[in-house]
């Protein structure tokens, strides 16, 4: 029954992140649920569903894989320093090249902060979370998940890419990426706030980790 449930939640996660946000479920549900409303019903339904599958994974049989790696959970460690930092930079701010951007009409692509290198934070530090992961979680139900979890933010980068150059028209496109790369390098609004908060983000999580994941991992960090 581990591996029926973990393969049931597994596959109804993966519909969930496919079918709503293509076409033509996206604007059937758009033109009724309207952009926020869409937005904040599949934020909502992701979360669930996500909370569902990390319940399932710790259900399935433990077959092992590979041993955890010697001080791994430094690693761990740094690749969600770096994840916080993402978001914190990333989130909430207009990013017309991806997807999660707030104002995209005022984005000016000759002060894009982050996005001069990263477009896509949310899947990018996503990647980082499940790669970090999948690095200490060497049994077949997590290597599937977390391997498939880096895998989707991948080619998810790849899909968005090609949607907002369709969207946008490819000489925009080209054009908007090439100013944001030779934009020249200046200090974020907040810069202090938003390394604060995510420092605070990753403490929280790791005070936090025995309740949605089921492990705890603070003990590893004291001395």
């Amino acid at each position: 029954m581990g591996w029926i449930e973990f393969i049931t939640v597994f596959a109804g996660f993966y519909i969930l992140h496919s079918v709503p946000v293509r076409p033509p479920a996206r604007p059937w549900l758009v033109a009724r649920l309207g952009h926020a409303g869409f937005d904040i019903a599949y934020s909502t339904l992701s979360l669930a569903m996500l909370a569902a599958l990390f319940v399932a994974v710790e259900r399935a049989p433990y077959v092992p894989l590979w041993p955890e790696p010697p001080g791994a959970h430094w690693l761990v460690l740094a690749a969600m320093t770096a994840v916080g930092l993402i978001l914190a930079f990333g989130l909430f701010r207009p990013n017309p090249l991806s997807f999660g951007g707030t104002r995209n009409a005022a984005f000016n692509p000759r002060n894009p902060g982050l996005l001069r290198w990263v477009r896509h934070p949310v899947l990018a530090a996503f990647f980082l979370w499940s790669g970090a992961h999948l690095m200490v979680n060497g049994d077949v139900a997590h290597v599937v998940m977390f391997g498939s979890f880096a895998a989707f933010a991948l080619f998810g980068m790849r899909i968005v890419d090609r949607r907002r150059r369709r969207e946008m028209g490819d000489e925009v496109w080209r054009q908007t990426v090439v100013q944001m790369r030779a934009a020249p390098v200046s200090r974020p609004h907040a810069a202090v706030l938003r390394v604060a908060g995510a420092l605070a983000a990753v403490v929280v999580l790791i005070l936090l980790h025995p309740w949605f994941a089921g492990v705890g991992v603070l003990g590893r960090f004291l001395p």
